[in-house]
């Protein structure tokens, strides 16, 4: 058990449980994973390896014995009438049955319907009334002469969900945790191990939480197949739907005109709609005018009254193209249908999850640690839904006054949902809502730079904030500006001005600060003047000492590009990095001296490259061998590779240092790369280090004997 495990059983007892054994309860069951977590939340949560094996089997008895499979229902429905009475898991829904003046309930899987329920039933869970519940029943038999009466009758009704929330036992035990300790235990809560995810990925993934916890947000995710982009929305929470298909009536939606009965909106937190993308597709434009109307107002019309309700909206999809496509060619929203791919839609997004940069989803992706019981956590995220976390941002900063008010909402309420996720004890620093603005600016960027190049009567403005006390303003840009800087703004309806840099290009720049041109006030900008993106690092004529940040996820650097300069001419070159162990550490080292070599001068007989590291903790490394062969290989080239294992557990710092000049230090070291597959011939990101993802990190080049200025 590691640290977090142990946290996380200490402070959380009885409301952890280790995530792999969903996978070994369900077998074929088809039921969401709130449900089975549900039992093992009873059943298994605690840090105890004979209890939990003992519970496990528990779970599975309890599935065998209650679960009803649709191929068994006909015997399962034999065993209630020969029975007293039996007790089932299925998913059940029930309807007002006006000519009887009863509620009746109807069994998915089981294969009954209009069996009595009780109103004081319905009236304590009213969701029942809409798309089903999964529950755990206790139904008998009695027969009856009656053709409109079921003979099946309903003893007990419990939904599969948590009768009772200790919010503020939950904030008091949150303290306990760093942010990085919190953001690590809700993904493992999602299901995924957040050792395979950088920082943005597990930001992405918590974003999509934000709809539980926040009224009336609209979140649109588009990106490739298998990413898992619907699985938070029919597997987390009780208290969100799945709509598949993406297509959906006003009726069910909203509200049937000549019933008045109210739709999904008014009893579900969040309805999501799954393949939403697809040009084919066409719904009708009723149900786009109501949703517009809904996503703007949090309202809608029911015959001459106005309704208002607080569901979420989402809207997930996939995309037909990539990310270069869609830049150069088309926009990032491309493939809704045409209805949805309407300006005034597009405009009441709150924010857009860029899912071309999530990875598709693999075995090894899943955590086989402890998190959440998911039904704790949905309904953590479900007591916040009320409150008001949006005053949070102005504690520390104060954002552009030129965005628009639709643009600052999206903006707040991302960060206010984000921030109830991350610190609902209200105790962030200045520095972690910094992270948390910068991020929700970037996901409503996506959404305006969208509408600026579909759209020209879209007037350019400034995605920056500062700090609430004074001082510079700072811009953000979104990663596509950063990849393709020369062709994102190519095909906008609104002009741009790309003579003006923003902050971020500054930063991937190797350049000294005094060459960053000051930045121009936000009064000063013409109208449609805007921060253009991050460009490819400028040609510079001499190594220069200052300071460079890459985001999470962004293309276009490389070896050559991030130390050529630096090693023009080098003689001797010293590596100082612990973690150059695994194959893939060593191959990136291997790139390093090919840099290297391409810039020795051949002015003395050999350059001298000697490498510090530390030693692999695995008996079976192949760490030496892979030094050995490097070592090999570099000799006949005029390379003398040289290393030594420091074994004293005291090194840390990674850095190079070149000829007694340049202090390069490497906050990450040369393991800078997102996971890509080496050894396929025909990818590209093998041939070619631009077009790989980096992890985020920084790198500052200092001139020995000199202070950095």
């Amino acid at each position: 058990m590691n640290t977090l495990d142990k946290k996380l059983n200490d402070y959380f007892a009885g409301y952890v449980v280790r995530k792999d054994l969903v996978k070994l309860v369900k077998g074929n069951a088809a039921v969401p994973s709130y449900v089975l977590e549900f039992l093992l939340g009873q059943n298994c949560a605690t840090d105890d390896e004979e209890q939990i094996n003992a519970g496990v089997e528990r779970v599975r008895s309890i599935l065998a014995k209650h679960y009803v499979q649709r191929a068994e229902a006909g015997a399962i429905r034999s065993d209630i009438k020969q029975s007293e009475y039996k007790r089932i898991i299925d998913k059940v829904s029930v309807s007002l049955n006006e000519k009887r003046d009863v509620y009746e309930a109807t069994f998915e899987n089981l294969g009954i319907s209009k069996v009595l329920v009780s109103s004081d039933t319905v009236k304590k869970n009213r969701r029942l009334l809409v798309s089903g519940v999964w529950c755990i029943a206790d139904l008998a038999y009695a027969t009856n002469e009656s053709r409109d009466e079921s003979p099946y009758i309903l003893t007990g009704l419990k939904p599969i969900q948590m009768s009772r929330f200790d919010f503020d036992g939950f904030i008091e035990r949150r303290a306990y945790f760093t942010e990085d300790e919190w953001i690590d235990a809700l993904v493992r809560s999602i299901g995924l191990d957040p050792e395979q995810l950088g920082r943005r990925a597990k930001l992405f993934q918590l974003t999509r939480l934000v709809a539980y916890c926040e009224r009336n947000y609209n979140l649109i995710e588009l990106g490739p197949k298998g990413t898992g982009k619907s699985h938070v929305f029919s597997e987390f929470s009780p208290h969100g739907i799945l709509i598949s298909g993406g297509e959906v009536t006003p009726a069910k939606l909203f509200v049937n005109n000549s019933t008045g009965k109210i739709g999904l909106v008014g009893y579900w937190d969040t309805v999501a709609f799954d393949e939403f993308a697809g040009k084919s597709k066409k719904p009708k434009s009723d149900i786009v005018d109501i949703m517009k109307n809904y996503m703007a107002n949090k309202s809608f019309s029911r015959g001459i009254e106005q309704v208002t309700a607080e569901a979420s909206m989402v809207f997930v999809g996939n995309t037909s193209h990539d990310v270069s496509y869609m830049i150069n060619q088309t926009d990032l929203l491309e493939d809704l249908p045409t209805v949805y791919h309407d300006p005034a839609f597009i405009d009441r997004l709150h924010a857009y999850i860029p899912g071309w940069e999530m990875d598709i989803i693999r075995g090894d992706m899943f955590s086989s640690d402890f998190g959440f019981i998911v039904d704790y956590l949905a309904e953590a995220l479900r007591v916040m839904r009320p409150v008001d976390y949006s005053g949070e941002i102005d504690k520390f900063f104060e954002l552009s006054s030129s965005i628009s008010t639709r643009d600052r909402d999206g903006v707040i309420k991302t960060c206010a949902g984000l921030m109830k996720i991350l610190f609902p004890g209200r105790d962030a620093t200045a520095e972690e809502t910094a992270e948390i603005v910068e991020f929700a600016l970037e996901m409503r960027k996506r959404v305006k730079d969208t509408l600026i190049r579909i759209d020209e009567t879209f007037e350019r403005v400034d995605f920056a904030y500062r700090p609430k006390a004074g001082g510079a303003w700072k811009n953000v840009a979104t990663l596509e500006e950063l990849d393709y800087p020369t062709t994102y703004h190519s095909l906008d309806k609104v002009p741009w001005n790309s003579s003006w840099e923003s902050d971020e290009t500054a930063k991937i720049v190797t350049t000294s600060p005094e060459d960053v041109p000051a930045e121009e006030p936000s009064a000063l900008r013409s109208k449609n003047s805007v921060p253009s993106s991050d460009a490819q690092p400028k040609t510079a004529s001499a190594p220069k000492a200052g300071h460079l940040t890459l985001r999470e996820n962004q293309r276009g650097t490389s070896y050559e590009k991030l130390f050529g300069l630096y090693l023009d001419g080098a003689h001797n070159v010293i590596v100082i990095d612990p973690y150059v162990r695994t194959f893939h550490q060593c191959r990136n080292l291997m790139e390093l001296l090919e840099v290297i070599i391409r810039h020795f001068k051949y002015d003395a007989p050999t350059i001298n490259v000697h490498l510090i590291t530390a030693p692999d903790e695995y008996s079976d490394s192949k760490q030496e061998d892979y030094l050995q062969k490097i070592q090999e290989s570099m000799a006949p080239m005029g390379l003398n590779f040289t290393w030594k294992i420091d074994d004293s557990g005291t090194l840390h710092a990674r850095h190079l240092k070149v000829d007694d000049m340049w202090d390069i230090l490497l906050d990450r070291g040369l393991d800078i790369w997102q996971r890509f597959d080496s050894n396929d011939a025909f990818s590209i990101e093998g041939r070619m280090p631009e077009m790989r993802r980096v992890k985020a990190f920084e790198v500052t080049y200092m001139k020995i004997g000199q202070e950095c200025q």
